[in-house]
């Protein structure tokens, strides 16, 4: 994961490299019991299912694609992914190219299917590498009722060498987590609060010794340091916040009792120049989605990432592992 490859230009004149369905029309076989999240012996969905609604999914997506036009997209996807697609789309038609990063695969090497019963449900499925060798997708397909289809929830591009566990309940399947899971070394919830500030507050963090080290931090710690060298040559300065999406976070138990977990967390970048001079977008993507915006001192980036991670089980002598990750900016405006 290279958050700053995108990085083009920073504010102060900085180079930087970075970073509607009836039931009949619902996938899958209905649940006897709709209200409830109880495990059964085995998925309602199959393999076979699974494929054929990733096919659509991916058809909806590879049209708009083409089209450079994200007005189809909400028949098929949904949560953070459907404010990312819309936001890279907007870029290439601001650019003429799609960016290489939302390639998905049509071929995966795992799909993992939940063995609960009712709504919502969700499916994680692990795609193959691109063809040009990019990482492995982990997708997020979500159901909230038995009268829609499932949708692309979110995309996390899996880092180099990153472990994900076993999921074992069946072979195929596993039973879907939930926020406040307990017998871990936190709570998801807490997880992804916790990440969330180490974000933001670095190794000043007090939650810093519950994770270990990875791509995201990495590249986004580089970014942030290469811009702040620039701005602090012409007086400028830069924050980032970051917060957890509302019911933004999708949880699938492991056959070794931890917990894969893919959440939201937005953020906020605000870049103020220094010496009367404008603040200007730092990527090329913040460009098509600034515009012809009149440039001002200040200039706010909104984020959306999207991070998988794995939590493991209680007095296990690993930290909780942030596995994947994807961010775009969303909305960049001068203030």
């Amino acid at each position: 994961m290279n958050i700053s490859n995108s990085m083009k230009t920073i504010c102060c004149a900085v180079l930087a490299s970075s970073l509607a369905f009836s039931l009949a029309a619902c996938e899958g076989q209905v649940p006897q019991v709709a209200t409830s999240t109880s495990s059964s012996q085995a998925p309602d969905l199959t393999q076979k299912q699974e494929k054929e609604i990733r096919e659509k999914i991916l058809d909806v997506l590879n049209k708009a694609n083409a089209a450079k036009d994200s007005s189809g997209l909400e028949s098929r996807v949904t949560g953070p992914q459907l404010q990312i697609r819309t936001s890279e789309l907007k870029v290439a038609k601001a650019t003429g190219t799609l960016d290489a990063k939302t390639t998905i695969p049509s071929d995966i090497m795992q799909t993992v299917i939940p063995t609960d019963s009712g709504w919502p449900r969700s499916v994680f499925t692990i795609t193959t590498t691109t063809d040009d060798q990019q990482s492995k997708r982990l997708l997020v397909l979500d159901q909230n009722s038995a009268q829609e289809n499932f949708k692309l929830w979110g995309v996390a591009r899996l880092f180099p060498g990153a472990q994900l566990p076993k999921f074992q309940v069946p072979s195929i399947g596993s039973q879907m987590g939930q926020t406040d899971d307990s017998g871990l070394e936190a709570t998801p919830e807490q997880a992804v609060q916790h990440y969330a500030d180490v974000l933001q507050n670095g190794s000043s963090s007090k939650y810093i010794d519950q994770f270990a080290a990875d791509y995201f931090r990495q590249d986004l710690a580089k970014l942030t340091e290469t811009v702040q060298e620039g701005m602090a040559a012409n007086n400028g300065t830069q924050q980032q916040t970051f917060s957890v999406q509302a019911d933004g976070i999708k949880v699938m138990r492991s056959s070794d009792g931890g917990d894969l977990v893919v959440a939201q967390i937005n953020s906020v970048w605000t870049r103020a120049a220094g010496e009367g001079r404008e603040s200007l977008p730092a990527s090329d993507a913040e460009k098509a989605l600034f515009g012809s915006t009149k440039a001002t001192s200040t200039i706010k980036a909104s984020y959306v990432n999207v991070i998988a991670m794995y939590i493991p089980s209680a007095g296990s002598d690993a930290k909780i592992q942030a596995v994947g990750a994807e961010r775009q900016p969303i909305t960049v405006e001068a203030q």
